[in-house]
């Protein structure tokens, strides 16, 4: 029977006929084996096509899978089935009294899909959200299971994948003992005379809002771990009242701000577990650049606001530290995050795409993988240094292809 598959957005329909659910690793196994083309689909919160397997492909998700959290107080880590989301795994991780280093802005994300692509929070000390990884296990092409952990020579190139490795069935995950965040949000904050180094600084998590209609950032929000000092925050007047992001949108939805103490579940997304987004009106965008260039980079894009402005909902700024996955956009440098939520119109979005691409060129900006981009592939595989060793490592676990699909021969080349 066919059936319409779309991403979170409604921007993507998949041309795979059905979507396949298997509820056993036996089922993911056997599908993987007798099939030609297979790709992953995670909760769907990416918005080109690189979960698109292609009309005789096959679309699977590993979403019914038996929901697997298992927590290991002693080595202080946990192992966690492929289709178990942030905001499931971040409740039991807590009643065991460990944490998480980070969290994305928003907790009804995939855990395996949030980093087969890369994404992230914020920190100037914390990496993405592949950091914590130390083991990957997948299906590859024959239907084999397979486990990479750190100190394998593959493993670098095993987590941010772009799912051209295999079915990412379990992750396991480094976690520490758990702690408090407070949240609080400036207001109005000038890009003219910002020392960007010392307000990314500020806070264990910062985050840094615009909507380009003038200079400057509408809002900051800072995260500050209760166990670390509470520094000054003299750039900018305190809120008064909770804020959503996004101008003119009740914040009721928002995780708890005004400084008040919370755990670190609630408190390092932007937006609270109880609050499950079933679509979203918008297209995203988001560029990583090496840190030292956000200054140049945020004069760029307000060189060309009046052209952004009319159809952005919000700009985040963010850091992020440096990793050592091949495919991660933070790979081998500190790296600034220029994150931007469009309007729902992609015959209105993408001329201001290419025009906010053309603004940070030189900047060395790698799009996130998941997010709505222009860059020539050919300009992209000569950011990735360790490209080369990944096509490798897909050509031995992945010989004739079968998770490559359109969008990932086109970034990375030939993988056969």
């Amino acid at each position: 029977m066919t059936t319409t598959v779309t991403n979170w957005a409604g921007n993507i329909t998949y041309t795979a006929k059905e979507l396949h659910r298997p509820y056993s690793l036996d089922g993911i196994r056997d599908l993987v084996a007798r099939s030609a083309k297979v790709r992953v689909l995670g909760s769907g919160h990416s918005f080109n096509e690189i979960a698109e397997p292609g009309p005789e492909g096959v679309l699977l998700t590993v979403a019914d899978l038996p929901p697997v959290i298992d927590v290991d107080s002693t080595a202080r880590t946990v192992r966690v089935s492929g289709g178990v989301r942030y905001a499931e795994l971040a409740r039991v991780v807590y009643a065991h009294g460990l944490a998480l280093p980070n969290m994305a802005s928003l907790p009804h994300i995939s855990v395996a899909g949030s980093v087969a692509t890369g994404t992230h929070g914020s920190g100037v000390g914390n990496g993405s959200l592949a950091a914590p990884v130390r083991e990957v296990e997948l299906v590859t092409a024959d239907g084999s299971l397979v486990t990479i952990g750190r100190g394998d020579d593959r493993f670098e190139g095993s987590v941010t994948s772009l799912g051209a490795l295999g079915v990412v069935t379990a992750l396991t995950l480094d976690l520490e003992p758990s702690y408090e965040v407070e949240q609080r949000v400036f207001t109005e904050l000038p890009l003219e005379g910002l020392d960007f180094e010392k307000v990314a600084a500020s806070a264990y998590s910062v985050s840094l809002f615009t909507d380009w209609r003038a200079p400057g950032f509408r809002q900051v929000w800072l995260k500050r771990r209760a166990d670390q000092p509470l520094s000054d925050f003299p750039w900018a007047a305190p809120a008064t009242e909770k804020l959503h992001p996004v101008p003119g949108m009740p914040a009721v939805n928002c995780t708890e701000q005004l400084g008040v103490p919370g755990p670190w579940h609630e408190r390092l997304p932007h937006f609270r577990a109880e609050f499950t987004p079933s679509s979203g009106a918008e297209l995203q965008s988001e560029y990583l650049l090496p840190r030292p260039y956000a200054l140049d980079a945020l004069h760029a894009l307000d060189a060309v606001r009046t052209a952004v402005a009319p159809v952005l909902q919000i700009c985040e700024v963010r850091t992020v530290a440096a990793d050592a996955q091949w495919l991660s956009p933070a790979y081998g440098r500190d790296t600034v995050a220029l994150h931007f939520t469009w309007v729902e119109d992609t015959a209105a979005v993408l001329p201001v795409v290419r025009r906010v691409e053309e603004a940070l060129e030189g900047l060395d900006a790698r799009p996130h993988w998941g997010k709505v981009f222009t860059v020539p592939a050919s300009a992209l595989r000569e950011r990735y240094p360790r490209l080369g060793d990944f096509r490798e490592l897909a050509r031995s676990l992945d010989p004739q292809g079968k998770f490559a699909n359109a969008f990932v021969r086109d970034v990375l080349g030939d993988l056969t």
